[in-house]
């Protein structure tokens, strides 16, 4: 332990740091094509649709040849030269994958908010868009908090796969550490470990966040009361 831990630290920075921008992105995503899926405009409803279909209906390691060789491959036949590295290409796999899965996570949380609230906030002259983004959205956040999380948890895990394209990862660097002394046991046993002191810390956030927030919505209604 004492010889692998200093390897799979560094790897378990790229982990976090690949998750953590992934998790970013796949937000902005998410709530993006939410939006676009509940879009009044057939068009729009079918391209979100489309992508979350495609994202959903293939596996992560198909998604992740696709954008580490695929594309390139296709911008290098248009003459120009063009090549990702593994983090690049793991963080933007990790973000379109995520993000139809956190799209479909919003989506849950809106349609489970009172559809008498965007009525009410309509009826004070308040728009269609601000009232969704002031008033049924961060609902939705809330509700949707602990599914975010197991998201999160679930898109950390799939760095894993990702590792498949030499993004030196933990997993990754736990394949070098094995290939050079056959200490497969002990390694991956380690591995294991890591992974879930970071998911038991993530929990443990959700928790403290969910307490949270229940507490500030009691306060509230105790305050209006």
């Amino acid at each position: 332990m004492r010889e692998v831990t200093p390897l799979l630290m560094r790897g378990m920075v790229i982990t976090v740091q690949t998750t953590f921008i992934a998790l970013i992105i796949a937000l902005v995503l998410g709530l993006f094509f939410c939006l676009l899926g509940m879009s009044r405009l057939k068009s729009l409803r079918l391209i979100a649709k489309a992508y979350i279909w495609a994202i959903r209906g293939t596996p992560l390691l198909v998604q992740t040849f696709f954008v580490y060789f695929g594309v390139p491959q296709l911008i290098q036949s248009l003459g120009l030269d063009f090549r990702l590295t593994p983090f690049a290409a793991g963080v933007i796999t990790l973000s379109m994958n995520a993000g139809a899965y956190i799209a479909e996570i919003f989506r849950g949380g809106i349609q489970a908010i009172d559809h008498g609230q965007m009525e009410a906030a309509r009826s004070l002259g308040l728009s269609h868009y601000r009232a969704m983004f002031r008033i049924i959205l961060p609902q939705a956040v809330r509700v949707s908090i602990p599914s975010l999380v197991n998201q999160f948890i679930i898109s950390l895990k799939d760095t894993s796969i990702i590792s498949i394209i030499s993004l030196a990862d933990i997993v990754y660097q736990a394949r070098i550490y094995i290939g050079r002394t056959m200490q497969s046991f002990a390694t991956w046993t380690v591995v294991g470990l890591f992974y879930l002191v970071i998911i038991a810390v993530l929990s443990q956030i959700s928790i403290y966040v969910e307490k949270r927030l229940d507490y500030g919505q009691k306060s509230r209604r105790h305050g209006s009361a």
